[in-house]
């Protein structure tokens, strides 16, 4: 079963949200569409045309890529794929508005109507599912397992981050279109705060650590407490049975 994925973000997608989806559902094969690996800067003399791989899209500046490289993968590649797959930070929008304002662009591309999708989401990113699973991403990764207890009390007790639901964290902030606060944004300043536990040690980054710790995940711990990824996890389950 070859799944087309469309995703929002940076660094961490590219690198980590693959071999994460391979790792929960080795019966599909998963196909990258957004972002794009970016490729080295233009050569000297040569002028820089502009990045088109997507990276840092979300919301509906990703709606608007996918439907251009929607498009061109339907053209190229017909009657390829069996499922369209979605997947964008929810930066504390509304859930069903924000399916269906995906759903509703995606179907208006031509040829794609006999394709079954799916949009999914990490709320209110992907740095939740992190969360969720803490006992098995951050507190044995080698950069924070000496101090995993110090970055989970600081959060919880400092920052009020729901370990048991954190999807839940952060409220919308309409003059943003985000989050009041990111909860990448929190591991990163539970990394680098002046305490005895980070002397000398690395912070926490979602370019080189996030990726990695995708990788240590259980998605049967993160169903547990995140509902909306339970929702996507067990629709992924049962539709390729």
């Amino acid at each position: 079963m070859v799944v087309w994925v469309f995703a929002g973000g940076g660094e961490a997608e590219v690198a980590g949200l693959i071999p994460f989806l391979e790792k929960c559902f080795p019966q599909c094969v998963f196909k990258r569409k957004t972002p794009a690996r970016q490729k080295p800067g233009p050569k000297a003399n040569q002028p820089n045309r502009g990045s088109t791989s997507g990276y840092g899209r979300t919301g509906d500046s990703l709606i608007a890529q996918i439907n251009r490289e929607l498009a061109i993968a339907l053209r190229n590649e017909p009657e390829s794929c069996q499922l369209i797959l979605v997947i964008d930070d929810l930066d504390c929008r509304n859930y069903q508005s924000q399916k269906q304002k995906f759903l509703a662009a995606i179907n208006l591309i031509p040829n794609c109507a006999t394709i079954t999708k799916f949009v999914a989401f990490a709320a209110p990113e992907l740095e939740a599912w992190i969360i969720a699973d803490w006992d098995n991403s951050i507190a044995k990764y080698t950069d924070f397992r000496r101090r995993h207890e110090q970055m989970r009390w600081w959060l919880s007790q400092q920052c009020h981050v729901p370990f048991d639901a954190p999807e839940s964290f952060s409220t919308y902030d309409p003059s943003r279109d985000s989050c009041e606060e990111k909860l990448s944004d929190l591991l990163i300043l539970s990394t680098t705060r002046i305490d005895d536990s980070n002397i000398e040690q690395p912070p926490f980054s979602k370019k080189n650590h996030t990726p990695e710790l995708l990788k240590m995940l259980n998605p049967e711990v993160i169903q547990k407490k995140c509902l909306i990824f339970r929702e996507f996890y067990n629709y992924m389950r049962y539709f390729f049975r």
